[in-house]
């Protein structure tokens, strides 16, 4: 149960997420727009990126979706061909992604300007507002899995 004398504190935290998260997310929704593609799609090139020979069962469990939700923007994103597959040395069955070199460049692209975001940010409030944001950013999802 919420303290309802936090309420309008807490009210106020929420909205500042989501004018954070449309102002970190405005630069490369615009590159993403000219190209026909959606956040999604830079999800799925982020964690491509960041893990190479990602299988898809893993990309699956990292985003939280199902395969019917990654289906067609994968599929977009190897038609446009920034993400390849290969199939996994150990399991025939088991596709592997990767990012080929213009889907590199376009992720580079992406995350760079959230980089930048940030780092202009961090600078600004210094290191230990920084160290408590991060904090903050990896207790969210932990406590998504309390009753």
């Amino acid at each position: 149960m919420v303290d309802q004398k936090r309420e309008a504190q807490l009210r106020d935290a929420i909205e500042h997420f989501y004018f954070a998260y449309r102002a970190f997310t405005a630069k490369p929704d615009a590159i993403l727009e000219q190209r026909g593609l959606g956040r999604v799609h830079h999800r799925i090139l982020y964690f491509v990126g960041r893990n190479p020979r990602l299988a898809v069962n893993e990309l699956l469990s990292i985003l939280g979706v199902t395969k019917q939700a990654l289906n067609a923007p994968l599929r977009r994103l190897i038609t446009l061909k920034l993400v390849a597959t290969e199939i996994s040395s150990h399991d025939k069955r088991v596709k592997k992604l990767v990012l080929t070199d213009k889907g590199e460049k376009l992720e580079t692209q992406l995350t760079h300007t959230q980089m930048k975001h940030l780092s202009e940010v961090f600078d600004e409030i210094g290191t230990k507002a920084e160290r408590t944001w991060l904090a903050m950013m990896k207790a969210l999802p932990s406590q998504q899995q309390k009753p």
